[in-house]
């Protein structure tokens, strides 16, 4: 996105905050093409054949981030994090809801079925969810760098933009972050069945 275009995404993000619903309205189409590459980022790594697409991925986290109250936007940087975030959550939703679908969606089954169900590896994203979410219960900041990054497809400089901290720091952040979930996640495999 062309700065000039960036800052009138912020002009209209602040409009928003302060109870501009025309603002959204015309938010909306120069932040698209941006929340729809994103969105192709993150199917790209998921797996072959994924149910959603990027535009009903797009489409669903517009749903909830203007259902966003008190909600303070800062700029375009903060905005497309949380965007970033709302995507993560909508995949981890569906990987989840795929995983119960498959364990019978709740019905009663037996014990027998149970411990084989006990014994189904999680999908790599419930994984990594769950080791991000760790890391942020341990280090907010570090939990946040990955999210903005990797999951948002920000630049550093974005993300110290976003965080509020030099991008030196983003990278030494996003280095041990990785680190630690490689650890986390690594640990949880051998651990599993």
């Amino acid at each position: 996105m062309v700065s000039s275009s960036a800052g009138e995404a912020t002009r209209l993000l602040k409009s928003w905050t302060n109870g501009n619903t025309q603002a959204l309205d015309r938010l909306i189409p120069l932040v698209y093409d941006e929340l729809r590459s994103l969105a192709a980022q993150y199917l790209r790594r998921e797996r072959p054949g994924h149910t959603l697409q990027p535009t009903a991925l797009v489409n669903e986290a517009y749903l909830r981030l203007i259902n966003q109250r008190d909600v303070h936007w800062q700029n375009r940087a903060h905005f497309m994090g949380v965007a970033a975030q709302m995507m993560r959550r909508i995949l981890v939703d569906h990987a989840r809801g795929r995983a119960r679908l498959k364990r019978g969606g709740g019905k009663q089954v037996s014990l027998e079925e149970a411990l084989t169900i006990t014994d189904e590896r999680m999908s790599g994203l419930i994984a990594l969810d769950e080791a991000l979410t760790a890391l942020r219960a341990f280090d907010e900041r570090k939990g946040r760098v990955v999210e903005l990054k990797y999951f948002g497809g920000m630049s550093a400089e974005e993300v110290a933009e976003v965080l509020q901290v030099s991008p030196i720091t983003v990278m030494r952040d996003w280095k041990l972050a990785k680190a630690w979930l490689y650890q986390q996640v690594t640990e949880n495999a051998a651990d599993g069945p």
